[in-house]
C-alpha cells in the first residue's frame, strides 16, 4: 500500500479509529471491586455482538490449545493464564481478566522476562492486555488480541517489589514519546528500552513488534548494522503505542484454523519508509469533515465457525 496516497480525510478517520482504543487502554484505570456483567436477555440472538458473549467468559474452554481465526477475528481454545506474579514479571489491570494466551505466547513472555534483568538492567516486565479466557472480541480496548497470540508490554520497568492491587489497577504507564511526537522523550527513554525490544525481537517465535514511530526512530538510531540485518525489521511503526509495545507471535503449528498475517518485510524500515510517519499531515491530521461511522460489531456469524464450540464448551 502506498501510504502517501491515503486521503487526509480518510487518514483522520483511520487515526481516530486505531489510536483511541489501544493507546487509551494503558491509561484507563481498572477497578478494585469488579462487578460481574449482568446476564444477557437473549444470548442466542444472532445480532448480538460477539464481544458481549466472550466478555462474559472468565474461564478457558476445556479443549486442546488452539488459536482459531485471525488476530482481529477469532477466538482461543484451551487458553492458558499467565501467572499474575512471576520470576521477573507482574500482570497489570487484573480486573480485566485479560492475562490469557496460547501456551506458546506464555512461554515467550516468561522467557523474555527472564532475559530482561541481564539484557536491560530492568527488574522485570509489567504485562498489559493479552487475550480474554476464550479470546474473541473485547468489550473495550482492542480490535486484535482475539486469538491468544498478542500481548502489550509496558514501557515502564517493573519495580523491585511486588505492586499492590491498587497500584496494578491505577498506576499509569509511562509515555515514552516527546510532546512533539517526532522523537522519544530523552527524559523517559533509556538504552534499557532498546535492549528490551531487541531481546523480544530476537526471539524467532516473535513475528512483529508494534511501537510508536518515534520509538522506531530511536531503535533505528541505536541499532548496529548487525541488528538491522537480524531483527530491526520486526519492529513496526504504528499509531499510538507510546506507553507499551505490542508483541505478536505467529500461528502455532497446533492451530490449523489460525490465519497468519504476511511476514514482516525484511527491509529494516529505517530511512524514507520511516520519514513518512513524521509528516505534518500524519502527526497532526486534520479532523474528519464528517464524524466517523461507528464500526459494526462482529457477531458470532462473522467469526470462524469453530468459535461457537469454544464459546459453548463446558
Amino acid at each position: 500500500m502506498k501510504r502517501a496516497l491515503i486521503p487526509l480525510t480518510l487518514l483522520a478517520t483511520v487515526v481516530a479509529a486505531v489510536v483511541a482504543a489501544p493507546a487509551a487502554a494503558q491509561m484507563v484505570k481498572g477497578t478494585l471491586d469488579p462487578k460481574p456483567l449482568p446476564p444477557l436477555k437473549n444470548p442466542n440472538d444472532p445480532n448480538l455482538p460477539a464481544k458481549e458473549l466472550f466478555g462474559r467468559k472468565l474461564t478457558p474452554a476445556p479443549m486442546k490449545a488452539r488459536s482459531i481465526g485471525y488476530y482481529i477475528s477469532g477466538c482461543l481454545a484451551g487458553g492458558m493464564a499467565l501467572p499474575v506474579n512471576g520470576e521477573a514479571w507482574q500482570v497489570m489491570r487484573l480486573s480485566r481478566h485479560r492475562n490469557w494466551g496460547h501456551p506458546i505466547l506464555i512461554d515467550v513472555i516468561e522467557d523474555l522476562a527472564r532475559k530482561v534483568p541481564k539484557a536491560a538492567g530492568w527488574p522485570g516486565l509489567l504485562i498489559g492486555d493479552m487475550s480474554q479466557a476464550r479470546g474473541g472480541p473485547m468489550l473495550t480496548g482492542h480490535l486484535s488480541h482475539q486469538v491468544g497470540l498478542d500481548v502489550d508490554i509496558w514501557l515502564t520497568p517493573a519495580p523491585k517489589r511486588e505492586l499492590t492491587r491498587r497500584e496494578r489497577e491505577e498506576m499509569p504507564a509511562t509515555n515514552i514519546v516527546a510532546t512533539s511526537k517526532t522523537d522519544v522523550d530523552p527524559k523517559a527513554w533509556t538504552h534499557g528500552h532498546f535492549e528490551v525490544i531487541k531481546a523480544a525481537a530476537l526471539d524467532p517465535r516473535v513475528e512483529r513488534i508494534l511501537v510508536n514511530a518515534a520509538i522506531k526512530k530511536a531503535v533505528c538510531r541505536e541499532s548496529s548494522a548487525k541488528d538491522r540485518a537480524a531483527w530491526v525489521h520486526k519492529v513496526r511503526p504504528w499509531w499510538g503505542h507510546n506507553y507499551h509495545f505490542h508483541l505478536r507471535i505467529g500461528c502455532p503449528k497446533d492451530s490449523p484454523h489460525c490465519r497468519s498475517q504476511p511476514p514482516a518485510p525484511h527491509a529494516d524500515g529505517c530511512g524514507k519508509a520511516l520519514d513518512w510517519w513524521f509528516r505534518e499531515s500524519i502527526i497532526h491530521p486534520p479532523p474528519p469533515k464528517h464524524p466517523p461511522k461507528p464500526r459494526k460489531p462482529k457477531t458470532m456469524a462473522s467469526l470462524p465457525a469453530e468459535c461457537k464450540q469454544v464459546l459453548l464448551a463446558k
